[in-house]
């Protein structure tokens, strides 16, 4: 499919629905009249229609009609029930994205109950700021020019790596939750940052750049964490001081731990 008459269809116009409506169309890779979306508020659906000038409607069947390429953005407690409406309309022209956290691929191809051409995305919150880190796997009946097609779509608001499904999990405990466990960071830096004189405002200004620049110096330089930490620690220094009181605090482990309770608990979903 060409860009020029790449559309798309969204199921669920939530907040993550919304992210990508604006990085494709801000991009320059679909036109706002070629996305369609349903969703069961109308609220919503008018909010898209005026603020992003998105084609709406309230029936799902309709999105199916119009379009090939879908985005299923719904919670995944619902997309069971969502994926049986749908079956009878699916045809084999049919790309199906879905976003839903911790569904699998093979439960969407048995929902359908036909050959199904099925995408898995993971992405995250950041999303909303064109910074997210997606995942994408591909089902059993999707195509390597359906995975190509999908990456595209997800570059428009992030960095997207491909994996194997069984990946996923892993995937969901490190970059899906992993905004949740930076945030505390961010906060503790901020809250100390208040303790030692500086305004909330400038404490939490500083510390989120610090750690926006701190990643974006790892991605663009291909410098290892390590090799940053030690271009700014100096014998006897403040930075050094600060490492050696995180290492006490436990900081590594806990953050490891985070990450690996967050894994196993999505494979327990």
């Amino acid at each position: 499919m060409s860009e020029e008459r790449l559309s798309l269809g969204f199921i669920g116009g939530g907040r993550i629905a919304e992210a990508i409506i604006r990085g494709v169309t801000g991009k320059g890779l679909i036109s706002p009249g070629a996305i369609l979306v349903s969703d069961i508020s109308e609220s919503r659906l008018e909010y898209l229609r005026t603020a992003l000038g998105t084609e709406v409607t309230d029936d799902n069947l309709k999105v199916l009609e119009a379009r090939e390429t879908l985005i299923i953005a719904v919670k995944p407690q619902v997309i069971d029930d969502l994926l049986v409406e749908i079956s009878p309309m699916v045809r084999d022209e049919h790309l199906i994205i879905s976003v839903a956290a911790g569904v699998k691929t093979a439960r969407i191809e048995s929902d359908i109950g036909k050959y199904a051409r099925v995408v898995r995305v993971m992405p995250n919150i950041a999303a909303i700021v064109g910074e997210a880190a997606s995942a994408i796997c591909k089902g059993s009946y999707s195509t390597y020019e359906d995975l190509e097609l999908t990456k595209k779509i997800f570059e428009a608001v992030g960095r997207v790596v491909i994996v194997d499904e069984e990946k996923m999990d892993a995937v969901t405990g490190l970059s899906g939750s992993g905004p949740g466990f930076i945030m505390p960071i961010i906060e503790a830096l901020a809250d100390a940052g208040v303790h030692e004189g500086l305004d909330r405002e400038t404490a939490l200004l500083l510390a989120s750049q610090t750690v926006l620049g701190a990643g974006k110096l790892v991605l663009e330089t291909g410098m290892h964490p390590a090799a940053v930490k030690d271009m700014v620690t100096s014998p006897g220094g403040t930075t050094i001081e600060g490492i050696k009181a995180l290492e006490e605090g436990g900081v590594r482990d806990a953050v490891m731990e985070a990450v690996i309770r967050a894994v196993e608990r999505s494979r327990e979903l």
